[in-house]
């Protein structure tokens, strides 16, 4: 016998004398059950990634929102008082506010150029910090305050608060007011403008 119908023999009977076994299948069966169960368990993870956004995005919507201000005249008498909240006791201005109040008490406010628009300190921002307080009249004017420590103007009025009120405010506010208020005295220099 030549020497390549040798090894074609020995090859041939070798993977007859020792055959490799059988590889096993998945069952149709098996596959589907599989396939169901990761698919419930994705379902259940996307329905309570949807339910914990949605809550989300409800708290996180607008209460109420402000957008422009308007800066105390104090007159010396009770009618400059705001919702039991007395006016500083000089003239202020204010370049620009916008203010958004969310559900869950979150505010975000910018404030632009509060400044003394009298006295001899005219134009500075006399050293001052602010806080916010939201008024609605349907809960009997509580007082919904970011943080009382206030943050500092800067040297041209500028300011940002960005807080939670304490308490969280009603759902409906209505008649909105909102305050500037001195984180010193706690009198009022500015209100937003709802809008």
């Amino acid at each position: 016998m030549n020497p390549m119908m040798r090894l074609s023999a020995l090859l041939f009977t070798t993977s007859i004398s020792n055959p490799k076994p059988p590889k096993r299948g998945i069952s149709r069966r098996s596959f589907l059950g599989t396939t169901l169960a990761v698919g419930g368990v994705v379902f259940v993870m996307v329905a309570i990634a949807q339910s914990a956004l949605a809550q989300n995005s409800v708290l996180t919507q607008n209460l109420v929102r402000f957008s422009g201000g308007i800066g105390v005249i104090p007159t010396g008498s009770a009618n400059t008082t705001v919702r039991g909240v007395a006016a500083a006791g000089q003239i202020w201005v204010i370049r620009d506010l916008a203010a958004d109040v969310k559900q869950d008490g979150g505010i975000r406010l910018d404030g632009r150029g509060l400044l003394l628009a009298s006295g001899n300190a005219v134009g500075s921002n006399a050293n001052a910090s602010v806080f916010a307080t939201l008024f609605c009249a349907n809960d009997g004017n509580i007082q919904y305050s970011s943080n009382l420590a206030g943050v500092p103007l800067e040297v041209n009025g500028d300011f940002r608060i960005d807080d939670t009120l304490s308490p969280a405010p009603p759902n409906p506010c209505t008649s909105p007011v909102l305050l500037i208020r001195s984180a010193g005295s706690g009198s009022w220099f500015a209100a937003g403008i709802p809008r």
